[in-house]
């Protein structure tokens, strides 16, 4: 008696197999019928596949049988889909809010997302252009948050010149965002 060959080759064997392959796209269509998705149909036709493979008693009607795993797969994806739509619901009404039955997302729309980062790039170059104690007093002042007083201090300058150096990067920030 010979070894018997690579699982593949044992299941191509098995009349369940032989009728799968001759079926296959009858079963394809079956499926893609009820789906209304090809992409989806395909999967669950390989899913049959593997199944039908892993079969290894005989069976009278090969094709009602897989006819009836198709059917079962078909169940299987439907339920799974539906679990997933209900934990995508539940999860958007835990997370949202809502208005009259309207989403409010706390975010912004992704257009203003892509706007404020350029804003910010263009910001943070004007800063960088600034003159280099004009600049300073701006960056700890605005940006570390430090007190004007706790400004004129690191930069060992009065608090006037901490004012004036502020009021003129601002105004000189502003003329360069406007343009």
């Amino acid at each position: 008696m010979a070894p018997a060959g690579p699982p593949e080759e044992a299941a191509e064997e098995s009349p369940l197999v032989r009728v799968f392959l001759v079926k296959r796209e009858n079963l394809l269509l079956f499926l893609a019928a009820r789906t209304r998705s090809m992409a989806a149909a395909e999967d669950l036709v390989q899913d049959l596949y593997l199944k039908a493979a892993a079969v290894e008693v005989d069976v009278q009607s090969p094709a009602a049988m897989l006819y009836r795993m198709a059917a079962n797969l078909l169940i299987d994806h439907v339920r799974s889909a539906q679990r997933g739509a209900r934990r995508g619901a539940e999860w958007r009404q835990e997370t949202r809010t809502a208005v009259g039955g309207e989403d409010v997302v706390d975010e912004p729309a992704a257009d203003e997302v892509v706007i404020g980062k350029q804003r910010l790039r263009q910001l943070a170059e004007a800063v960088a252009a600034l003159p280099p104690q004009m600049g300073r007093a701006f960056r700890l002042h605005k940006l570390e948050g430090l007190s004007q007083a706790q400004t004129a201090e690191a930069m060992g300058v009065s608090v006037k010149m901490i004012e004036q150096h502020i009021q003129a990067a601002i105004r000189n920030l502003s003329q360069r965002l406007r343009s």
